[in-house]
């Protein structure tokens, strides 16, 4: 018989969400995936009624020329980002970085039809040419 010491509740990297949130639980970061923007952003701790909570600090919109261009999109109707994102860079969830390289705080700013969207590597990745 197999025995399992993980955490109830955790994730299959052992990140448990509760025991963030509850007290001695603090020091656990959160497990955000590779992929996500918030990522690599740092945590920080704020008191609140006595009780420390975690939160991430605040992401700021990286400049669009940071970033290598591999192709442009022109939206037609009905395309929202995450479908855009989908179709071209195979994750719905990676809509951010469209809106990313296209200077967008929130996704309506670029569904626009005929809008001609910037298509880009990820930050940092150099493009072909360079």
């Amino acid at each position: 018989m197999s025995t399992s010491s993980a955490t109830p509740g955790a994730t299959p990297s052992g990140f448990d969400p509760t025991a963030a949130v509850l007290p001695g639980g603090i020091g656990l970061a959160p497990a955000f995936p590779t992929g996500s923007r918030y990522a690599t952003l740092p945590l920080a701790t704020v008191d609140v009624d006595g009780q420390p909570v975690r939160f991430v600090t605040r992401r700021f919109l990286p400049q669009p020329e940071r970033f290598a261009a591999i192709e442009e999109h022109v939206v037609t109707a009905g395309q929202r980002v995450d479908t855009i994102a989908a179709e071209l860079v195979g994750d719905p969830e990676s809509f951010w970085r469209v809106c990313d390289a296209n200077n967008a705080l929130h996704p309506s700013e670029i569904t626009e039809v005929g809008r001609r969207l910037r298509v880009t590597l990820p930050e940092g990745m150099a493009g072909p040419d360079e």
